[in-house]
């Protein structure tokens, strides 16, 4: 094998350490993150001490390598602005400062969303001025110019007042005359004239959607503030309906395994529209099991590079909505052939896991198959299994239930003992009524039979992370890195202030130990969020790094290919696996390669958090629409964040969060220390932490800018006892704030 040239693997080394995801390693480990073969490493390390020559690179603490900090003091960056005028710019790769601050006269008219190019003009020197300050010089591209709003008027004026919180000024519109528009619809516009320091945006209505608050117009601004797409090309839908015209049963029975006969379920939510996993188990002799997990074989019917692939990559994932999906693929697959509903065959990809009596893998094996599930369960019949309500159900059903629950446990329990960190973190489920409007909230359900099949899919997942890592084929992972130096840094300080002493490096092992401390704690639910808050994203990447939550060295997503782009890569991965074992450099030469993969994992991590944001913003604008109607209401809140304005307070019963100002405390001078994550009434003397409870007022609601103000009752805040010398010398360092 030939060597690469020098100039292409610098150029791979440049790209590896300037992704977001990196963290500095010596030269061995890197090279094996990146797929270095051996026979390429000499090159590999003549080329990293080329881009150290050029200052492009520079080896830190340990023989570690970095990116070179930017020697031109310029940035590029993803801008986020505040609706006080200032903001951030997010670096694209890693530098020495992390975000940019950027203050009100310096952001040149940039919007939240847009890649622009800042220029360094202000560093702080000492740990008392720290903040590096810079000024925008370049928009590179704008984030979007259509927008979603009210249609309102003022005087002889027509203008869009923008939902979110991209664009925090009105928008004039240029000629309402030729729309059909009328104030109080909800409109859709394009903008023609950014916004500047001497006139503001104009733009023209694209699409009137409906009244402004109707609960499906809610929706479907949400769709369109996110340029989700509405329907399926053409001939994306015609490549669905004729890999459905050439399914031919028959024939995959002659070249997979036939598992119809076998006892297999599904179980899932109860407003669940489509099935990709099923279980089944074998008991086998000396009370061994099998673990069977069947999973849609979507890549039978999506044939890689056609217009229906091609569709599928763009959209990357399937979006939820409550009551509403935007499916990653037409629904006459989605919902239908590919779906693994009750007492239909269908094509499955399978792994097949056997345990011990102490729930350790022994063996694993792979394969095709053929699966009839026997019921479709939802988790709460699965719980109603488990406890011995069984009325209703057949007896092989019944068994294999309880062959699910003995063995789960002995996985989760495996897992936990290897380090896998679960957090205790309230959950719950909204409650609406015909019209998709939002009247209550409930405790989401979290009986075992929720961990049974995330069990199960984390056992298949890594399984199958295992075998292309043998094999030592690219493949595209999912990798949750170790919590970066400055997060850690960050949470060591506020465990500090909650009298938990930790090491400058917080290992898994440190987090069990601190969780286990303080379950039924007060403090529990602080710290359950501060470890989540220090927590990198997990993303989709070929890179040779672990899964930090789950203590998984190798793993992948296999398990959900109907609604995720990365699992139908990996199952055609897995069928160039079963149909040739990949031995053969001709067979290694059809899957893609690693830079191919880091291109579709990009994209994928990034459609992900696109959905996850519009699936989160459309969920907190119910609940707004539901507070609205109770102004005045008083509920029990819990505090998850301290700034220099007041405390965000999240409710308990919504899990929604709102700010209660300072001036809507008692008349007190508060002391505040953000890092520390509390506040001190000087005459009062009541602190005020992250994670204390408190009973608060909904003191005023605005949805358009998706923001919830909360109030104190009267007489809440009652004169605490005097701080004891230890809390003194924590709260050094506060600023004040009446």
């Amino acid at each position: 094998m030939k060597n690469k040239p020098r100039n292409e693997i610098s150029d791979r080394i440049l790209r590896h350490v300037a992704d977001r995801s990196y963290r500095p390693q010596r030269a061995r480990p890197l090279a094996r993150a990146m797929g270095i073969q051996e026979v390429e490493y000499p090159a590999f390390r003549e080329a990293v001490k080329t881009l150290m020559r050029a200052g492009r690179v520079v080896l830190g603490g340990g023989n570690c390598i970095s990116p070179s900090p930017h020697a031109s003091g310029c940035i590029e960056g993803v801008f986020r602005g505040h609706p006080r005028g200032f903001g951030f710019v997010v670096p694209e790769s890693p530098a020495e400062h992390g975000d940019l601050f950027i203050p009100p006269p310096a952001t040149l008219g940039a919007l939240t969303g847009d890649r622009v190019v800042a220029r360094i003009t202000r560093r702080g020197k000492g740990r008392e001025d720290a903040r590096v300050e810079g000024q925008i010089v370049e928009i590179i591209e704008r984030g979007s110019s259509c927008f979603v709003g009210e249609l309102l008027r003022q005087g002889r004026d027509w203008l869009v007042q923008p939902d979110g919180r991209v664009l925090h000024e009105p928008v004039y519109i240029s000629d309402i005359r030729a729309t059909r528009a009328k104030a109080g619809d909800q409109v859709v516009i394009e903008i023609t004239e950014y916004p500047s320091a001497n006139r503001p945006a104009r733009g023209v209505i694209t699409e009137i959607l409906g009244k402004h608050g109707d609960p499906e117009i809610d929706t479907l601004s949400i769709i369109r503030q996110y340029h989700f797409p509405a329907e399926f090309p053409q001939p994306a839908l015609a490549d669905a309906r004729a890999a459905i015209a050439g399914h031919d049963l028959e024939h995959e029975l002659t070249r997979r395994e036939d598992l119809r006969t076998e006892t297999i379920v599904t179980i899932d939510p109860d407003d669940a529209r489509d099935f990709d996993d099923a279980i089944s188990i074998r008991t086998l002799d000396s009370g061994r099991f099998e673990l069977g997990v069947h999973i849609a074989d979507v890549s039978a019917f999506v044939r890689d590079g056609g217009p229906l692939d091609a569709e599928a990559g763009l959209r990357g994932n399937s979006v939820y909505f409550p009551r509403h999906v935007i499916p990653m693929l037409p629904e006459v697959l989605s919902n239908g052939l590919c779906s693994l509903q009750e007492a239909q065959n269908r094509l499955t990809k399978s792994v097949f896991i056997e345990y011990d009596t102490r729930g350790q893998r022994k063996k694993t094996r792979f394969a095709n198959t053929v699966i009839r599930s026997s019921q479709r369960l939802t988790y709460g019949q699965a719980t109603d299994l488990i406890e011995g309500r069984t009325a209703g159900f057949t007896s092989p059903v019944v068994a294999l239930l309880q062959r699910m629950d003995k063995l789960a446990r002995l996985i989760r329990k495996r897992r936990l003992a290897a380090g896998m960190v679960v957090l205790d973190l309230p959950e719950v489920d909204l409650v609406l009524n015909d019209d998709d409007q939002v009247i209550d909230a409930a405790p989401a359900d979290t009986s075992f039979s929720h961990t049974i099949i995330e069990m199960f899919m984390v056992e298949a997942n890594e399984a199958v992370a295992e075998l292309f890592t043998r094999l030592g084929v690219p493949h595209l992972r999912r990798i949750h890195p170790t919590p970066p130096g400055d997060a850690q840094d960050k949470l060591g300080r506020f465990l500090r202030i909650l009298g938990h002493r930790m090491p400058r490096r917080i290992t898994r092992e440190d987090m069990i130990r601190l969780l286990d401390k303080v379950k039924g704690r007060p403090e529990s639910f602080s710290v359950n969020l501060a470890l989540l808050r220090s927590m990198a994203q997990a993303e989709y990447s070929p890179k040779m790094i672990g899964h930090f939550a789950l203590a998984s060295e190798h793993y992948t997503h296999f398990t959900s290919p109907i609604r995720r782009y990365p699992d139908l890569i990996i199952h055609r991965a897995f069928d160039r696996y079963l149909s040739s074992g990949l031995k053969s450099r001709r067979d290694r030469a059809s899957m893609p390669t690693a830079d191919q993969l880091a291109t579709i994992g990009k994209r994928c991590s990034s459609t992900e958090r696109h959905a996850e944001a519009a699936e989160r913003e459309l969920r907190q604008i119910k609940i707004l629409r539901l507070l609205e109607q109770r102004l005045g209401d008083q509920e029990d809140g819990v505090v998850t964040g301290v700034t220099n304005v007041g405390l965000f307070v999240q409710l308990q019963r919504y899990l929604v969060d709102g700010l209660l100002r300072f001036e809507g405390l008692a008349d007190d001078w508060w002391d505040i220390n953000v890092n520390g994550g509390f506040i001190r009434g000087q005459r009062s003397g009541r602190r005020i932490a992250i994670g204390d409870r408190l009973r608060i007022t909904i003191a005023a609601v605005n949805v358009p800018e998706r923001e919830l103000q909360l109030a104190l009752p009267a007489g809440a805040i009652e004169p605490a006892r005097p701080s004891t010398g230890k809390q003194k010398r924590q709260e050094r360092g506060k600023r004040s704030h009446r």
